[in-house]
């Protein structure tokens, strides 16, 4: 199994509660097919860097996940039949990009711990 990350945007008119479910949707699709969510993060809505068929924000979705390649052609062809999706880019991490984002998560997790206190 590879460590592999997705960043998907969906379209700015969604409600949270069907930007939810679009999520879901992927999520439970890449644990279907045997993929170990490791880390999920969402970005909200962002400004896009150049309007994509004329919408200029989107709700930016990070997904970082292990699973064998033939799940990424799986999850690639439901994100261009998705009409919500708007752009999606994954990638597999080498060795140095999964330790960076191990590394980055740790930070975000301590950071939330000392606000709580």
């Amino acid at each position: 199994m590879n460590n592999y990350e997705t960043v998907f945007i969906l379209t700015p008119v969604l409600s949270d509660a069907q930007m939810k479910e679009a999520v879901e949707k992927f999520t439970n699709l890449l644990k279907e097919q045997g993929a170990e969510i490791v880390n999920e993060e969402n970005w909200g809505l962002r400004k896009l860097a150049y309007p994509i068929d004329k919408k200029t924000t989107g709700f930016y979705q990070l997904v970082e996940f292990k699973a064998n390649p033939e799940t990424i052609a799986t999850l690639e062809i439901q994100f261009r039949r998705d009409e919500r999706v708007i752009r999606f880019l994954t990638f597999r991490q080498d060795k140095y990009a999964a330790e960076y984002a191990a590394k980055r998560r740790s930070l975000k997790s301590s950071k939330e711990t000392v606000k709580e206190n």
